[in-house]
């Protein structure tokens, strides 16, 4: 249960609600208390009547009174709990999205190794089975449950005035029924989380199938993945039988120790009536109490159930909330969320709320004059606790260089980009921008100053203007066409029949990948980021739209410092400076003429330009 008070406090925001839920629970519960009280009122004055104790048209005006009450109970009872239900379907919906919303602020400030480890799909499914379970739990308890438990509290006092014994009986049940069902929880949950655990891979893989269902459909392949979903989730069947095996045996136990007391209970009312120690009034009272406290107990098995889930689905919960972030992201998190809060922070710690004025964003860091734009100070790197792929990396870029990045496939070209963008942390050395560590620039300001333009466009479903504009928002309707203009991309744009407004449909695929390429350039443009990185930006593309792409990178370029992975020896050759990179060592760095005189990697490159050995240059992702 503490996971779930750990969701009541997290959601603290929601107290009014949570208030105005149990008020109304209160309010339900006493009308529906009164209801029995009338009815042994109403039985005691038909009984006087028959035994000639009550004239006849007393007691007719007496029960006709009775049940008038009756009616305005249960009336009061109706709109007063449907009151309650609907502050519980607004508190359960307001709970989702506040949920929802941290759970989506934590992912995007989780650093770049956590996601290494996640499907994107499985990360989506936990979200949905988790919040579901959690907030179906929660409407359910307001609605109903927290109405019972107040009524079977107000049952034990009032058993306890008419016959001590009722109430004994009645507190040997609940602990009971309660222990009972707690020996059923560890091993339900164990298989419950197995159950979660194939659910949410198969989820995972559905997600990426339907977004790879190109590849899935050229390559044959979807007999393969029906039958990996379906062993998914078959195999959850017989998990799911030792589950409800197991539960509905403890069910029967529970069930039967209950009708065992009941059974004690009502004898006690019976013969105490008979002996004359309660009139029949109040024997249809006690029956009618009893009854109001055994639906409670009845349901306990459900109730607990539900509640199981929402552990479950709230443990997975924090699993995620609780993993760190760089704490370089805490002048990103000042902006408020949907629930009106400040960002989730770098914990999700049941603490005191931090407020935007706590987070206010970080004063901008001054570049040091005279510094390198960009510097790697002895750098060494591994994904993994293992073997590094970067082994003391020296380099420094001016203001205005261009330098490009050669060496062999997984030599490291990609992996400095990362570092530079604080994707990931060095092991050793340091990562310097404007001459100021990057760990010591909060990384929305370091991002700030880079603009990317990598080999899938990435871009996002949507119109041409709104990807545009991604790095910019507040942007102009004429910066975004002048930016479109300067990457060759108006063009082709003012050709669509919404021009800018065009939907490019879920990552651009209505596009083709020259026209993605540009709209990608454009992006970079608008964003107008000091420092430019060019991830193999054009290797994707064939010779017209390379031509095309690269007119509107040469702009991109145009005056400012570019750190570019290469993929052509016609891009290489206009660079100021060529660093190779051989097993994730710098080899060589040089202006192109000189690193073509020195017998090193690029030498062998354009040696094999020469030769046509097309086989060899792509070892190095070169074409000639």
């Amino acid at each position: 249960m503490s996971s779930l008070l750990r969701i009541v406090r997290f959601t603290r925001t929601l107290a009014p609600l949570y208030t105005a839920v149990i008020v109304c629970s209160v309010l339900t519960a006493a009308t529906a208390l009164a209801v029995p009280f009338l009815i042994g009122s109403a039985t005691d004055t038909v009984a006087g009547a028959v035994s000639g104790q009550v004239t006849t048209g007393t007691a007719v005006r007496t029960v006709v009174l009775l049940a008038l009450a009756v009616l305005v109970a249960e009336l009061l009872s109706t709109v007063i709990s449907n009151v309650g239900g609907w502050f519980g379907d607004v508190m359960s919906n307001r709970m989702r999205t506040i949920l929802s919303v941290r759970y989506y602020d934590k992912l995007l400030h989780l650093p770049q190794r956590w996601f290494d480890s996640e499907i994107t799909g499985t990360i989506v499914a936990r979200l949905n089975r988790s919040i579901t379970e959690i907030t179906n739990f929660a409407k359910t308890m307001s609605n109903s449950f927290a109405s019972m438990l107040i009524t079977t509290v107000a049952v034990l006092a009032i058993s306890a005035w008419y016959a001590w014994p009722l109430t004994l009986l009645l507190l040997v049940v609940f602990p009971v029924y309660v222990w009972l069902t707690s020996l059923t929880s560890v091993k339900w949950q164990r298989l419950e989380a197995q159950k979660n655990e194939q659910v949410d891979i198969a989820s995972g893989r559905f997600a990426e199938v339907i977004g790879q269902i190109r590849v899935v459909k050229s390559f044959v392949r979807e007999r393969g993945e029906l039958a990996d979903f379906s062993r998914r989730f078959g195999s959850t069947d017989a998990t799911t039988r030792a589950q409800s095996t197991h539960w509905h045996r403890m069910d029967v136990i529970r069930r039967s120790f209950l009708n065992v007391i009941f059974f004690g209970i009502y004898v006690i009312i019976f013969v105490r009536t008979v002996q004359g120690q309660f009139s029949l009034g109040e024997m249809v009272l006690l029956i009618q109490l009893m009854s109001m406290a055994k639906a409670p107990v009845e349901s306990m098995s459900w109730v607990i159930d539900s509640a199981q889930r929402a552990i479950a689905g709230s443990r997975d919960y924090f699993r995620v909330m609780e993993t760190e972030v760089d704490p370089r992201t805490a002048a990103m998190l000042g902006a408020p969320l949907a629930d009106g809060s400040a960002g989730a922070g770098p914990t999700a710690d049941d603490g005191p709320e931090p407020s935007a004025d706590d987070l206010v964003p970080a004063s901008p860091v001054e570049p040091v004059p005279g510094a390198p734009v960009v510097a790697f100070r002895d750098v060494s790197f591994a994904y993994e606790d293992g073997e590094d792929v970067l082994h003391g990396i020296d380099l420094a870029i001016e203001r205005g260089e261009k330098v490009a990045l050669v060496g062999e496939s997984g030599g490291g070209k990609s992996t400095i980009v990362n570092l530079l963008l604080g994707l990931y942390e060095p092991r050793a050395g340091s990562v310097e921008v404007v001459g100021r560590p990057s760990t010591e620039l909060p990384l929305d300001q370091l991002r700030s100053r880079i603009g990317v333009v990598f080999q899938d466009a990435s871009l996002f479903s949507g119109t041409i203007r709104e990807n545009i504009a991604y790095g910019r928002p507040g942007a102009s309707d004429e910066e975004v066409v002048d930016a479109a203009h300067r990457a060759n991309a108006d063009a082709f744009i003012r050709r669509f029949p919404d021009g800018y407004e065009q939907l490019i449909g879920e990552r651009g695929l209505k596009l083709s990948g020259g026209q993605r390429q540009r709209i990608a350039v454009a992006r970079a443009m608008l964003k107008d980021a000091p420092v430019l990185v060019l991830d193999e930006a054009t290797s994707a593309l064939d010779t017209k739209a390379e031509i095309q792409v690269q007119k509107g990178l040469e702009e991109l370029m145009a005056g400012r410092t570019s750190l570019i992975i290469a993929h052509r020896l016609s891009t290489v050759a206009e660079v100021d400076r060529i660093v190779t990179l051989r097993d994730g060592h710098v080899d060589e760095i040089g202006s192109p003429a000189e690193l073509a005189a020195s017998g090193g990697i690029y030498a062998q490159l354009l040696a094999l330009q020469s030769s046509g050995d097309t086989r060899r240059l792509a070892k190095y992702d070169i074409t000639g």
